[in-house]
């Protein structure tokens, strides 16, 4: 593609005009872009914090949480290369979760555990109870006592509301709810708006950033569910003492889940605080390190890949692209038929304008993982790259039937159609895409307006 978007789709170079997008920045040019929040309204003030008993101010219903959840966290999970597919483990994952369930404050919450396949350092929780937690974390725990405290912290967070407080607050300070998030650019800074419409390589594209007081009560309620759970409250310093040593690490596979859920010395002495106090009498309780390692272990036999796919995405993030492709290739060679591995890959091969192996990447992750959207998403845009319009308006229309309500991909549709010479539905395609974004002001809007008004569509 030497004419329209060919120049503005690939990375910034030298002599390249780069636009540098906050995590505040609104998401419209990501792979996965905004959707209106369905039904929030800016009435009804204060309600009970269900764990306090005290009034919080709370703009949004426990059907508003739902909603949104139901909205936000698809797209999440496909950002995080969709739901694993070893079945056995996410059921291991969702039974930890589903233990606590019991004990905790909102027990009519439709909570769902899910293992996502992204390789980076994290767990994070909706409003509506949808909680994930991604491989690379399961390789840091030790027992399922520390699974449970990883998962009731995420619980912690739903059950005291913190994420509907902070989009409370936002709404009350003059920012835009209606937008569900906001660019998460902590992985991967400076390698252009192409990563940005590559999925920020696996960054919490959808996630809530939690105050420290937020997490401080988190903590103390996860500590709580998991020994009213059974489980021996050192689970629960475990955990805290593994994630402050890998904060004082500064790795950029934790960058996210710090950004999101801010860490401390003090939180891990709090936790050493409550173990030798109100918890010293779970001591005799289980950790449950054997059944653990039993579980991960298909996950932990592939651990060298893993780590290797992390190090890929820190190169990426460095724009050290010659690592970047040897460490993916290296995980490929050891992990051939993983998802994620192929995905990255392609992504990488599109960031280095090698658009013909980029969409050799992308066919294998469609094979592999053929329910997941993101493989078909960037397919598209590598046989968008490699001048192949026909195919690559089939893997956006794929990506929509199965993860609807992407204006990004209606855009892309109406690029491939217009580029096949395809005047009257590309049209349609870019007014879809122009009113799904209410008329926004950015390259592509203006490109499709550019279109329309060439063919008559528009004045």
């Amino acid at each position: 593609m030497k004419t329209g978007l060919s120049e503005q789709i690939g990375p910034a170079g030298k002599g390249h005009r780069r636009t540098t997008l906050s995590r505040r920045d609104f998401l419209r040019l990501s792979a996965f872009a905004a959707l209106p929040v369905a039904g929030l309204s800016v009435f009804s003030g204060c309600a009970v914090d269900p764990v306090t008993g005290q009034k919080q101010l709370m703009l949004m219903s426990r059907e508003q949480e739902v909603a949104i959840d139901r909205q936000q966290s698809p797209f999440q999970f496909s950002s995080d290369y969709g739901v694993t597919q070893d079945r056995a483990l996410n059921d291991y994952v969702a039974g930890v979760g589903k233990g606590m369930q019991s004990v905790v404050h909102r027990r009519d919450m439709p909570y769902n555990f899910q293992c996502v396949n992204a390789t980076y350092i994290n767990a994070y929780a909706f409003p509506g109870g949808s909680i994930a937690v991604t491989r690379g974390i399961l390789l840091e725990l030790q027992n399922e006592a520390e699974l449970a405290a990883l998962l009731g912290h995420e619980l912690g967070h739903v059950n005291a509301r913190h994420t509907a407080e902070q989009q409370s607050k936002s709404a009350i300070s003059g920012q835009v709810v209606g937008v569900l998030a906001a660019i998460a650019n902590t992985q991967a800074p400076g390698l252009g708006e192409l990563t940005q419409q590559l999925g920020a390589l696996s960054t919490g594209l959808f996630l809530s950033s939690y105050s420290r007081a937020n997490e401080r009560e988190a903590d103390r309620l996860g500590h709580q569910y998991m020994t009213s759970s059974r489980y021996n409250s050192r689970g629960f310093v475990g955990l805290m003492d593994m994630l402050n040593n890998l904060n004082k690490g500064h790795s950029s596979s934790v960058q996210m889940l710090f950004s999101t859920h801010p860490m401390s010395s003090e939180r891990l002495e709090a936790a050493i605080r409550r173990d030798a106090g109100e918890y010293a009498a779970t001591r005799d309780l289980p950790l449950h390190r054997d059944r653990y390692m039993d579980n991960i272990a298909a996950l932990r036999s592939k651990k060298e890949a893993v780590k290797l796919l992390q190090q890929g995405e820190q190169h990426l993030g460095k724009e050290e692209y010659d690592k970047a492709e040897s460490a993916f290739l290296s995980a490929i060679r050891k992990w051939d038929q993983d998802y994620t591995a192929h995905v990255l890959m392609a992504k990488c091969m599109l960031i280095r304008k090698k658009a013909d192996q980029a969409v050799s990447y992308a066919d294998k992750a469609k094979q592999l993982y053929p329910e997941e959207s993101q493989g078909h998403y960037i397919s598209g845009l590598a046989n968008l790259s490699a001048n192949k319009f026909n195919q690559a308006n089939q893997d956006f229309l794929r990506c929509d039937q199965m993860l609807p309500g992407n204006p990004q991909v209606t855009f892309y549709r109406g690029y491939a159609l217009d580029k096949d010479k395809q005047k009257a539905p590309a049209a349609t395609l870019y007014r879809n895409y122009l009113e799904a974004i209410n008329y926004a002001s950015n390259k592509y809007s203006q490109y499709a307006y550019k279109r329309l008004k060439a063919w008559g569509y528009a004045n």
